[in-house]
């Protein structure tokens, strides 16, 4: 399965609390749910004024059609080409 990197803009998105980062994640989980197995949620890393989200799915269709359910943008949509693990070039 194809792996995306999304780029969404958030100003502040640092200073979320924790209660506000549990329901956004829930309610996405929900609609996961509902698109069913084909598109995944690996993980999320939060900056100054940005989330990337690392998901798996088949195309950026199904990622554009999640972000809209949720009411998130999806900025940039980037495919993964290639993994670079420094653990595994020893």
């Amino acid at each position: 399965m194809p792996e995306f990197v999304i780029e969404r803009h958030i100003p502040g998105a640092h200073l979320l609390t924790e209660a506000q980062v549990r329901e956004g994640s829930l309610q996405s989980l929900a609609v996961l749910r509902e698109l069913g197995p084909e598109i995944q949620w690996l993980r999320s890393y939060v900056t100054e004024d940005k989330l990337y989200c690392v998901y798996l799915a088949p195309d950026e269709t199904l990622i554009r059609a999640h972000a809209h359910r949720v009411g998130l943008p999806a900025d940039r949509i980037s495919a993964v080409r290639r993994m670079i693990d420094p653990a595994l070039l020893s």
